[in-house]
């Protein structure tokens, strides 16, 4: 059943944001107006691009996640997925009749929310097992690619939707910001554990990479839960 539409109040975006106000100036655009109907489809664009990037950067980083045995490489590419289902998240909240749902940005915020409590257990679990066993992991020529070209893409791609998100008032559009953000910085620690593992031969640092991605990935969760992640 199609959900019926409930048309925002014309507000400034600052009135109807959740963070601090250095996020939501008053010269937010109006929603509904064609200024907010722009960013919009911007915000929809650069879910699309994310969307395609997080699809080829996953199922590369599985690969070389998997020949190289390497778990922070395997659980950063699952991220990697996750992130995509935050992508779909957001190009569901701009379309059609849901760009003016009052419900539909609460729903989508939750959802991208839940979507970062879906890699802790693997992570969490798979690393305890790797570090009880001593797990080594090999060097992945493919993984270190990867991750190189994520930490010059996700930072752009981080920054530009957090700034939609404070003008649109979107805390999904942040929250998938700030998980592009978070993919950056998993990419560059998965970067120093697959070349320190494989030239020192040091077998606990990749575990423990991916236990701090799994803490990250909850802690970043719980703010996007509360819709304080437009910042």
């Amino acid at each position: 059943m199609t959900e019926p539409m409930r048309t925002l109040p014309l507000l400034p975006a600052a009135d109807s944001c959740s963070c601090t106000d250095s996020c939501c100036s008053a010269t937010s655009p109006v929603p509904g107006d064609q200024t907010w109907r722009n960013a919009a489809g911007r915000a929809r664009a650069l879910a699309w691009f994310s969307l395609a990037w997080m699809t080829a950067e996953g199922v590369l980083g599985l690969i070389g996640g998997f020949r190289s045995s390497s778990l922070s490489l395997v659980g950063w590419a699952l991220g990697s997925v996750i992130e995509g289902l935050a992508s779909v998240v957001v190009i569901w909240r701009f379309s059609g009749v849901r760009e003016l749902s009052e419900t539909a940005e609460g729903r989508a915020q939750r959802a991208v929310a839940i979507s970062f409590f879906l890699l802790a257990p693997y992570l969490a679990i798979q690393a305890i097992i790797d570090l009880i066993d001593g797990h080594e992991s090999r060097l992945s020529p493919l993984g270190i690619a990867v991750t190189s070209a994520s930490l010059l893409v996700m930072p752009v791609l981080g920054v530009a939707k957090q700034r939609l998100g404070g003008q649109l008032g979107s805390a999904a559009t942040s929250g998938e910001g700030r998980q592009n953000l978070m993919c950056a910085s998993q990419a560059a620690a998965v970067l120093i554990s697959l070349i320190v593992s494989a030239a020192l031969g040091v077998t606990i640092i990749d575990p423990i990479v991916a236990l701090l991605l799994a803490a990250w990935a909850c802690y970043e969760g719980s703010r996007a839960w509360r819709g304080i992640d437009c910042c």
